[in-house]
């Protein structure tokens, strides 16, 4: 039975893996082609989001080899046999759920150790190549910018199917100041870059460069050259193709990037700072909403003349009227404007807390769908009684498709602060768990659930009792 699972839980891993890889490959594919990267900096890029990718094909893996495992067994009537021999189903499933049980722990150890770090090199690495220019140099019948920052901007009118000869080259040579002060034009050329690709080298033919210099003294302001060449070469340097790494340390800050220790550290941290913030909002406000603080009745004070009039304005000139109301018009909105910059801190600090609690949560969530859903697969494929990869990655598929659904509404309602942390990220084991039971409960006692002969015979003698 182990050897009947652990066979299609690593084909159908590796199929899930692959197809997660090629999604992966379709959305960055504009990011990675034309770059000039080297195979193992792809290679490695995609190692890392395999990496992350475990989450995802993991328990999808354990779903469907468990649907597989048991529609063969109950396919070839050994189901029967095991119970004709007076073994029970929940007995049959315990060395599977003790391997299920390992896997979940070996998933929980992946999550909360070498996630974090394949998180952290995945997410630095694909920033800086998406920042990474295009190779494409010089493309045809356009300015090509590359080299702006060497002072060059060049158009090629045409290029050869070979890619290296070019024909109607221009170069303008731009100065300090951004002007136009040189240009080289050249019917052909070729290029071609050095062997150890630090430079790119134009060797030009039959072309003519003008060149603007300043004159040598008060008469000659301004000089302009005019060279003739019938060949010419120019270099240009290529470091700027070469990837730049960006520090990974820059990018520990996410919460995709920490272990449970670390969730646990910052959102006590900045849990405390918010609390502490909070207590520096009255005094924040205090200088705009009170002009003045009456003293507490002294004793040589008789009596405390009361205020007779309807309005605070009584008694002032339409001057002073005008000067109370613009004064307080500026002081509400003072205080509006603070409360609004402290209000809007208190939301990205509150919001960074639920990312904390989101992250903090999926590590254990992984583990627990990996149950679960071997839960509903197990005793699903005792009922169905189909092996191979028909009917069970249909079923499987409908299944991983509840639980991601519900996982991901629950996580962006977390995010949004709707439930708690724990009820949204857990949700969907909430929901799966239960049908699991229901599900074992009917197939240990022989449940024809999903058999077609069964609800038909079920309704044709609801029609024959409705028409006696």
């Amino acid at each position: 039975m182990l050897k009947s699972f652990i066979r299609p839980f690593i084909v159908t891993f590796m199929i899930v893996m692959f197809v997660l890889l090629m999604l992966f490959l379709f959305k960055y594919i504009d990011d990675l082609i034309g770059k000039g990267f080297e195979w193992y900096t792809i290679l490695q890029l995609m190692m890392y989001a395999s990496a992350t990718n475990v989450a995802m094909a993991l328990p999808l893996s354990v779903l469907l080899s468990s649907i597989m495992t048991y529609g063969s067994l109950g396919e070839n009537y050994e189901l029967v046999a095991i119970k004709a021999a007076g073994i029970s189903l929940r007995r049959a499933m315990y060395p599977m759920i003790v391997v299920v049980t390992i896997l979940s722990i070996a998933a929980f150890i992946f999550s909360d150790n070498m996630l974090p770090i394949a998180n952290k090199k995945y997410y630095s690495l694909l920033y800086d190549v998406r920042q990474q220019k295009s190779a494409s140099l010089l493309p045809e019948d356009e300015f090509s910018n590359s080299f702006q920052g060497q002072g060059y901007s060049i158009r090629v009118s045409k290029k050869d199917p070979d890619g290296q000869t070019l024909h109607g080259v221009m170069i303008y040579t731009k100065d300090a100041a951004d002007n136009n002060l040189n240009v080289l034009i050249a019917k052909e050329g070729r290029m071609y870059k050095t062997p150890d690709n630090q430079f790119l080298i134009l060797k030009l033919k039959d072309g003519i460069r003008y060149d603007e210099t300043p004159g040598e003294t008060a008469v000659l302001r301004q000089r302009f050259t005019r060279f003739r060449f019938k060949e010419t070469e120019q270099k240009f340097d290529l470091s700027f193709l070469k990837l730049k790494r960006t520090d990974e340390n820059l990018f520990r800050s996410a919460a995709q990037m920490m272990d449970l220790k670390q969730l646990k550290f910052m959102s006590d941290s900045t849990t405390r700072q918010n609390d502490s913030a909070r207590s520096l909002n009255y005094k924040l406000v205090t200088p705009y909403i009170k002009y003045f603080s009456v003293p507490k009745k002294s004793v040589s004070v008789i009596k405390y003349i009361p205020f007779k009039g309807k309005n605070a304005l009584d008694g002032l000139t339409i001057t002073q009227k005008l000067s109370a109301i613009t004064n307080a018009a500026n002081e509400a909105r003072t205080a509006h404007d603070v409360i609004k910059n402290r209000a809007d801190f208190y939301k990205d600090a509150d919001k960074t807390i639920r990312k904390y609690a989101v992250e903090y949560q999926k590590k254990f969530t992984l583990s627990a769908a990996c149950v679960a859903l071997f839960l509903i697969g197990a005793p699903l494929g005792a009922i169905i009684r189909k092996g191979g990869l028909g009917m069970p990655v249909v079923v499987s598929v409908i299944f991983f498709l509840i639980y991601y659904i519900i996982s991901t509404i629950g996580e962006k309602s977390v995010k949004d602060g709707d439930i708690s942390p724990f009820i949204g990220m857990w949700i969907a084991i909430l929901v799966l768990t239960p049908i699991g039971i229901f599900l074992s409960y009917k197939a240990a006692n022989d449940s024809v659930l999903f058999d077609m002969e069964a609800y038909k015979r079920f309704f044709n003698r609801l029609l024959r009792r409705k028409e006696a």
